[in-house]
């Protein structure tokens, strides 16, 4: 999987289609991402003992198809290329061609 934690992306489908945020986390096993404030989903949690009950609104795994990393020097969205650097594996932007 070419994107990583601590990346930018850019969504491109979806109905958070245009966004541009950081992964937090990333699932290589299953191909899914977790992006900061895209797929936001509520969900109801019921009262336990002391604790009241209450709404809770958090993010949801998305698709890795749905995302594009986003170019750093245009910020716009760009594939990912691999090449080796100093004897370093190292990923590059294919758009401006700058290591990531």
């Amino acid at each position: 999987m070419k994107i990583h934690t601590e990346d930018t992306v850019v969504i491109i489908a979806g109905k958070d289609k245009g966004k541009k945020a950081k992964v937090l986390r990333a699932f290589p096993s299953e191909n899914k991402v977790i992006v900061e404030g895209v797929n936001i989903v509520t969900k109801h949690v019921k009262k336990q003992g002391a604790t009241p009950g209450q709404i809770v609104k958090f993010e949801k795994p998305i698709d890795v198809s749905n995302v594009m990393l986003a170019d750093p020097k245009t910020g716009e969205p760009t594939r990912v290329g691999y090449k080796i650097e100093n004897g370093k594996k190292v990923r590059f932007a294919k758009k401006s061609g700058s290591v990531l």
